[in-house]
């Protein structure tokens, strides 16, 4: 229990509050607040306004369908990240054991399917007492968890924002461009950035740091591409293309894995585009001896793929 002292009387808050607080402020919204938590709404609301209470000032500003801070609000949010930081170093501290325990780790969509298995394998295979736990999840999302202490480690596409986060490179992935199998394109063994500029563009929608990638690549190249399809999965970007909806950049490791004839992938010249993977981690929470021998894991399986 953590305890402290105002004018109107003795102030009690427990872990619980801290979190349940940060959750609706990263969130703004006590719906996917409370689902998150995997609690009920009005039990999530009853908890932010015992804790309003206990302060004797608001936190939050309610509207009609989001929450955002008040300057209270934003003072609090500062220090319960700190304590809740506190709190969960010095438990792994305490348990710190390189052989058993858990590792919360995440990965952006267009990385968890492809990379993440092969990281997975081989840690489970040297370390089978240690639970993974992973999770897959916009850019923006990964960093505020990873801030946040609720996952460990985040591997992501470069460029972020590194505030209170050490970021270390892993690798260059060539993206490549997919088009039906019967395009006009088909015939060549490479192609330009210039050669697709008069087709529709399928790509994933604003979230995914990929679909920025690809325009500031065509903005370089002095043409604003026509984006006919967004969705929210590189594999549904692959099959709207082999049904022919337009044409796309995919990562490398997404053609790896592909074995269908109804599309095809070409190498992209002049320059070839690539996107970087990056490890992401809080450079101020303990990195217990269990979570380091996953990065070298990870760095193990990137040497092989930035080959």
């Amino acid at each position: 229990m953590l305890c402290g002292h105002a004018k109107e009387g003795a102030i009690a808050m427990d872990l619980s509050q801290l979190r349940y607080f940060l959750k609706v402020a990263e969130r703004g919204n006590f719906t996917r607040a409370s689902e998150d938590l995997d609690m009920t709404q009005p039990a999530l609301s009853r908890a932010i306004a015992k804790l309003e209470r206990e302060l004797g000032q608001p936190l939050l500003e309610r509207k009609t369908r989001k929450v955002s801070l008040t300057d209270a609000g934003r003072l609090f949010s500062i220090r319960a990240e700190q304590i809740i930081a506190l709190a969960d170093d010095l438990k792994s501290e305490l348990t710190d054991r390189e052989d058993h325990g858990r590792i919360r780790v995440g990965a952006i969509p267009t990385v968890a399917p492809y990379f993440l298995p092969l990281i997975l394998r081989s840690f489970c295979d040297q370390c089978p007492s240690i639970q993974v736990v992973a999770f897959e999840e916009t850019t923006d999302r990964l960093l505020q968890r990873c801030r946040q202490g609720e996952i460990d480690v985040a591997i992501l596409a470069a460029p972020v924002s590194a505030k209170y986060l050490e970021v270390e490179v892993l690798f260059d992935e060539e993206l490549l461009a997919v088009l039906p199998a019967g395009h006009a394109l088909a015939k060549k063994k490479t192609v330009t950035l210039a050669d697709l500029r008069e087709f529709p563009f399928v790509l994933l929608d604003e979230t995914h740091c990929l679909s920025g990638n690809i325009l500031s690549l065509c903005r370089q190249s002095s043409f604003q591409p026509v984006a006919i399809q967004h969705t929210c999965q590189l594999a549904t970007i692959e099959e709207l293309v082999a049904l022919g909806h337009g044409v796309s950049l995919v990562p490398r490791m997404a053609r790896n894995l592909d074995s269908s004839d109804r599309r095809i992938y070409r190498p992209v010249t002049g320059p070839s585009p690539v996107r970087t993977i990056i490890l992401a981690w809080n450079a101020y929470r303990f990195q217990s001896r269990r979570i380091e021998r996953f990065k070298d894991c990870v760095r193990k399986i990137s040497r092989k793929c930035g080959k």
